[in-house]
C-alpha cells in the first residue's frame, strides 16, 4: 500500500518584510473568487481592464491556494538551489542560447548585466508537463506537489484571467483559453529563481540594478509574492517599488499579448534592483509561472474584438511578416543577456532588433 505521508522539506526562511519607507506603486487587487459567477466575471473584467491600462500589473488574491500550501511551495522552490550538488546541477543545465527554451538550470553569471558585471541569479525551469523530463534526485519526491501547482496556475488562475481579458475586449470568453491550451505545443513553464547578494563593487558598476528594465515576452506572467523588496515597475511618475502582500500573486502581461491586442494592453517595463538596506545580505527566492500562447499562434491583432475596432490598433510589424509565438519566443530567449545591445535614440535605452522588431532594454 503506498505511503500517505507527505515528504517533508527543509524550511526556507525569507527575510522579514522591509520597514523602509519606499515609494510603492498603487496596484489594483483582483479578487479571483468573484470569477465563479458570470456577474462576478463581468465586474472583474472592468477592474482588470483598468488595472492593465493604468499600470500593467495587478495583484491576484483568493486564487485557491492556502498560506500553508504557499509556504510549502516556497520550501520546495529552494530545493533545486540548496539541495542539489553542483556536479548534479551541471547535468541538468539547459542551453537557452541554442534551444530558445528555458528548461533545467540557468547557472549564475550566465547573463551580462552591465559594465562587465554578470548576473548573480540561479533558476530552475520546469516545463508544465512536469513528468516529461528528468529532474534532480532531491526534487523527485516533490514532483506531485510541483505538478499540482503547475496545473493550478494554468487551469485555475491563468484560464480565469484569460476569460476576464476576453470579456474586457468583448470577445467570446474562451478566446484566450483556447490560445493557452495546456496540451498544445508550447512552452508555458514554472520557474524557481534565487537571487544572491552581490559585492559592493558590482553594485556600484551596475548602479544597483540586478536585472535591466524589460518587458516579458510571453503572454501572462504569474509571480507569487515574496517579502524581499527588489521588483520595480516603470510608471508615469518614475520607478516605483512593488509591495509584498501575503499569499497574493502579481500578474502582468508580456509582448505577445500586446501583439494580440494591438497595443491596447502593453507590457509594463519592470526591473530588479538591490533590496533596501534592512534586507541586504538575504537571498531572494521567487516562484513564477510564465505562460505562452500555443506555438502556432500568429502574433497579429485580434480584430474580431469590437473594442479594438473602436479604439484602433498599433502594430509593431505588418501582419504578413508577424512572427508566431514560437518564433518570437526562440528569438527573445536565445538573445536575452547575450546579444550586443545598441544605444537607442532615447536616454538610458538600449535596443536590439529581433525578427525585424525593435526590442528595448531600459538601463
Amino acid at each position: 500500500m503506498p505511503s500517505l505521508t507527505v515528504p517533508q522539506t527543509p524550511r526556507y526562511v525569507p527575510a522579514l518584510p522591509t520597514k523602509e519607507n519606499l515609494q510603492y506603486a498603487d496596484l489594483a487587487i483582483i479578487d479571483l473568487s468573484k470569477a465563479a459567477t458570470a456577474e462576478g466575471r463581468a465586474e472583474l473584467a472592468v477592474e482588470l481592464r483598468e488595472a492593465l491600462a493604468t499600470h500593467g500589473f495587478c495583484y491576484i488574491i483568493n486564487h485557491g491556494y492556502t498560506q500553508a500550501q504557499n509556504e510549502r511551495m516556497f520550501d520546495i522552490a529552494d530545493i533545486p538551489m540548496s539541495g542539489v550538488p553542483e556536479d548534479e546541477k551541471r547535468v541538468y543545465t539547459g542551453d537557452s542560447k541554442k534551444t530558445g527554451i528555458f528548461q533545467g538550470y540557468k547557472p549564475r553569471q550566465y547573463w551580462h548585466i552591465d559594465a562587465g558585471v554578470r548576473d548573480q541569479l540561479e533558476h530552475y525551469a520546469c516545463n508544465r508537463h512536469v513528468y516529461s523530463l528528468m529532474h534532480p534526485q532531491a526534487l523527485r519526491p516533490f514532483l506531485p506537489d510541483i505538478d499540482a501547482f503547475v496545473r493550478h496556475n494554468h487551469h485555475n488562475i491563468l484560464h480565469k484571467i484569460c476569460r476576464l481579458m476576453a470579456l474586457s475586449l468583448e470577445l467570446p470568453e474562451d478566446t484566450f483559453v483556447k490560445l493557452h491550451d495546456f496540451d498544445a505545443p508550447g512552452v508555458s513553464y514554472l520557474r524557481f529563481m534565487k537571487y544572491f547578494p552581490r559585492s559592493e563593487e558590482e553594485e556600484v558598476q551596475t548602479k544597483n540594478v540586478w536585472m535591466k528594465g524589460h518587458t516579458d515576452f510571453g503572454s501572462i506572467t504569474l509571480l507569487w509574492s515574496q517579502p524581499v523588496a527588489a521588483l520595480q515597475i516603470q510608471t508615469k511618475e518614475g520607478w516605483r517599488w512593488v509591495k509584498h502582500i501575503e499569499n497574493a500573486l502579481l500578474m502582468n502581461i508580456g509582448d505577445s499579448m500586446e501583439f494580440l491586442t494591438g497595443g491596447f494592453y502593453k507590457g509594463t517595463i519592470h526591473r530588479v534592483v538591490q533590496p533596501p538596506i534592512d534586507q541586504r545580505g538575504y537571498t531572494r527566492l521567487s516562484m513564477i509561472y510564465f505562460s505562452f500562447l500555443n506555438d502556432d499562434v500568429k502574433l497579429v491583432p485580434l480584430m474580431a474584438s469590437p473594442v479594438l475596432q473602436r479604439v484602433g490598433v498599433e502594430r509593431r510589424c505588418e501582419d504578413d511578416v508577424a512572427p508566431t509565438m514560437k518564433a518570437w519566443r526562440v528569438a527573445r530567449i536565445s538573445a536575452y543577456g547575450t546579444s550586443d545591445l545598441q544605444k537607442g535614440k532615447e536616454p538610458g535605452i538600449e535596443e536590439e532588433v529581433l525578427n525585424g522588431i525593435v526590442v528595448k532594454h531600459y538601463n
